[in-house]
């Protein structure tokens, strides 16, 4: 079946806008033609190409700004700290990690200053 190139474009910018779509797969899904066709009308280096890039990396920002967001209003814990770990300064992320030792001057261990001898006295009176 002989398709248009133009048409085919057309029918992806609106799915695009449409359904949110963020991947090639997706679009090709919404199209009546198999991805060998679909890259033959749009070669990688073709400007038709390259403008559904940019509409599916739209999308892709929209979506993760969106994310954010519900992340940082979460009342769940997992997702703040995805969120944390997202934003969190290389500082942050390595007291963040769940090997983190406390090593430097100032990290001191919280047992510090109890007296933790736990000799036996053995001698009697």
């Amino acid at each position: 079946m002989a398709y248009k190139t133009q048409d085919l474009f057309n029918t992806a910018t609106e799915q695009i806008k449409l359904n949110r779509l963020i991947f090639i797969e997706d679009i090709i899904a919404y199209l009546p033609c198999s991805k060998p066709t679909f890259y033959e009308h749009f070669p990688n280096e073709s400007d038709l190409y390259k403008k559904l890039v940019e509409l599916l990396d739209k999308n892709k920002v929209e979506l993760k700004v969106s994310m954010r967001s519900k992340w940082y209003k979460s009342n769940s814990p997992a997702l703040q700290l995805g969120l944390m770990k997202l934003l969190g300064t290389p500082e942050e992320l390595r007291k963040l990690s769940m090997t983190h030792q406390a090593v430097e001057k100032f990290e001191t261990p919280i047992f510090n200053g109890l007296d933790l001898d736990v000799t036996e006295d053995n001698s009697t009176d």
